[in-house]
């Protein structure tokens, strides 16, 4: 879905982009729009200039390296099991259902926690690191931000900027990269100290969200 959607957007938003797909046949613009659906989750490889996308194609773009590859390659990002997860979560809480439900199987309560907290941990990530890229270089937001969401998913895609950053920038983008291979839940957890399992519980409190 993810492949097939993100090709069939890329062919409708640069269709006529003079520096992207607008001179290239139709056969052409076909598997250059599939090919830039795939790169994102995988290798970074580009067959096009990433700096020429329009600014709808590059935030697609930037949509799939965070979410990323499947569990068990070596692609980054969060996870397209954990994207399916929070998606059949949204879908429960909207059809207001009891289970969190995914291909004909009951999500157990772990696996939902452990995917939102993954996604959590991701955007703070990428908003921490945005956040301090933006403000150390001279640069566009959305070329910073395609260029820190491209280090957490271990992409290597750019639009142009790598080159340029400054070197407590790089450090950045280097501590994200890092971050992102290893799993900011991983992370996090070897970080943080453990408490041991207690038997006392709480009393449980409804709080009002939406």
């Amino acid at each position: 879905g993810l492949l097939l959607l993100g090709a069939l957007a890329f062919l409708a938003m640069e269709w006529g982009n003079p520096g992207t797909l607008g001179p290239q046949d139709f056969r052409t613009k076909l598997l250059s729009s599939w090919f830039q659906s795939v790169t994102p989750r995988t290798a970074g490889f580009n067959s096009i200039a990433e700096e020429n996308l329009t600014k709808p194609a590059a935030f697609l773009t930037i949509i799939l390296m965070f979410i990323g590859a499947s569990p068990g390659g070596t692609g980054g990002g969060i996870k397209t099991t954990t994207f399916a997860v929070a998606v059949a979560l949204v879908r429960m809480s909207v059809s207001g259902g009891q289970d969190v439900e995914l291909g004909r199987r009951r999500m157990p309560t772990d696996v939902v926690g452990k995917a939102i907290t993954i996604i959590m941990l991701s955007l703070s990530l990428v908003v921490v690191a945005t956040m301090i890229v933006s403000g150390l270089e001279q640069a566009r937001f959305l070329d910073v931000l395609f260029e820190v969401v491209s280090a957490f998913g271990t992409v290597g895609l750019s639009r142009a900027l790598t080159g340029s950053l400054s070197t407590a920038s790089k450090i950045v983008i280097m501590g994200t990269m890092f971050a992102g291979r290893v799993g900011p839940l991983s992370l996090a957890v070897a970080l943080s100290r453990q408490k041991g399992s207690g038997k006392a519980r709480y009393t449980e409190e409804r709080v009002t969200v939406g």
